[in-house]
């Protein structure tokens, strides 16, 4: 029999479907032929989850590559089922996920950190999504995107399609350093000398440290003022 010698799954919520999505690119059969009790061939069976997974172990070819994105989905039947197949040597298995999963087979892998995809593998995807959603878009708005997507070529996709749906806010500035929470701790901290003028009799530092702690109470009250949550028309 004719197997691929790797397959890429994702598992989408259904234990029986990755199985048999698995089975389809290593070109493992999923259904037999169903027998009347005369023995006569009557039409195929479906075989089911167990049974495909133990065809599968059967027919893989040792040292096939098995990719799995978004591993951190794969459920608890499906992770000891590969655990047997990684020791068996059928399977060489490469999951990927956002963050370090410390569980069962995971721990048996070796951990390769991926560099994040460069601006211009982004604006590639940007500009393939804009021709899937026949999108013309100008090189304002893919800066714009571009700004919004950061190195995340899900959010660039989902990007343009809230573009076509002019759902994109325009992007906020962040280029600045907001210093008010130093400002109010130095009038905090400065208000010390009130205590040094008490001590001391001085009536001058006590005059001054005091407006300076009332600067810093009143200023940290006022940072906390926000506007009205809830958007106009809801």
């Amino acid at each position: 029999m004719d197997i691929e010698p790797w397959a890429i799954v994702a598992y989408q919520g259904s234990t029986k479907t990755f199985l048999m999505e698995l089975a389809k690119q290593f070109r493992v059969d999923t259904v037999e032929p169903k027998y009347n009790k005369d023995g006569e061939v009557i039409g195929d069976r479906q075989l089911t989850a167990d049974e495909i997974k133990e065809k599968l172990a059967q027919e893989i070819e040792k040292g096939s590559l098995l990719i799995i994105p978004e591993a951190k989905r794969l459920p608890a039947s499906i992770r000891y089922w590969l655990e047997t197949l990684m020791r068996m040597g059928k399977v060489i298995v490469v999951a990927i996920a956002v963050a370090v999963i410390k569980r069962d087979i995971y721990l048996q892998m070796l951990e390769v950190e991926l560099e994040r995809p460069s601006i211009e593998a982004i604006r590639g995807v940007i500009l393939e999504e804009a021709e899937r959603n026949n999108l013309t878009l100008s090189d304002h708005q893919i800066a714009k995107l571009l700004t919004v997507a950061g190195r995340n070529p899900l959010l660039a996709r989902k990007a343009v399609r809230n573009e076509k749906l002019g759902l994109n806010p325009e992007p906020e500035h962040s280029l600045y350093l907001d210093i008010s929470p130093i400002i109010i701790s130095a009038l905090m901290a400065f208000s010390i000398v009130r205590f040094i003028g008490l001590g001391t009799g001085d009536r001058g530092l006590y005059v001054i440290g005091g407006i300076a702690l009332v600067l810093g109470v009143m200023l940290r009250q006022i940072g906390k003022i926000r506007g009205a949550r809830r958007k106009y028309g809801q």
